[in-house]
């Protein structure tokens, strides 16, 4: 006879054929699948930030955390699906700063341009290795076109945004001869290339200058703004 659930031992689980208690281990399980695959994510990133891309494989991977690599391969299948998870990452961090601080409520449009400016410089001073991680990703020849595939659209998405905010900063200003177009494609060569050169000279990443670089242009630009 089955025993009732009122006399069940405090340190044994429920039924499992219980379908409150089935949701709650399927929930426990996809939170540690979750935090087994970020752990990977972030070895991954430390690994390929201290050594390059090319002496990184599943196997190396899998010693560093620890764990076999059969485990490696049930979340991500392949170096290059891995790799794909590594950016897609990285994406969303970056989206994540970009959401809360040039699209933060209240901002003006001026605001808003310069929070798009230092955005770029306080994702890298807060995360170096995910930086030299994205470089290395677009710099590569055999993860430069995975890079594109999954970076592209969004660098084009805040180019876009950026334009947009420009127009608006000259067209309430009253300025009719500015060429927002240009001066956006400009200010991203400037976070593009600050953060190739804070890569492969990490002894002067802390510099200013591309804070003071970007306001010296707005500031040509717009000078009744910036």
């Amino acid at each position: 006879m089955k025993t009732p659930k009122a006399t069940m031992p405090p340190d044994r689980e429920p039924d499992a054929s219980t379908p409150m208690t089935k949701t709650g281990r399927q929930d426990r399980r996809h939170l540690r699948g979750q935090a087994s695959a970020q752990r990977i994510i972030d070895t991954t990133i430390r690994l390929i930030a201290e050594e390059g891309i090319a002496g990184v494989t599943m196997q190396r991977i899998a010693g560093e955390i620890g764990s076999s690599n059969a485990l490696v391969v049930f979340h991500f299948g392949s170096k290059e699906k891995l790799f794909r998870a590594v950016l897609e990452h990285l994406n969303d961090q970056f989206a994540r700063l970009w959401e809360e601080t040039v699209n933060k409520p209240g901002l003006s449009a001026a605001e808003r341009v310069v929070a798009s400016i230092d955005c770029a410089r306080h994702f890298r001073n807060q995360h170096p290795d995910w930086v030299s991680v994205w470089v290395l990703f677009g710099s590569d020849r055999q993860t430069m076109q995975l890079d594109r595939m999954i970076s592209l659209p969004s660098d084009q998405a805040y180019l876009a945004q950026s334009r947009a905010l420009l127009a608006e900063v000259a067209r309430d200003g009253g300025y009719a001869g500015v060429d927002t177009d240009t001066l956006a494609e400009g200010l991203n060569y400037l976070v593009q290339g600050a953060w190739y050169w804070d890569t492969f000279n990490p002894d002067m990443a802390r510099s200013d200058a591309l804070h003071k670089t970007a306001m010296a242009l707005l500031r040509q630009a717009f000078p009744n703004t910036f």
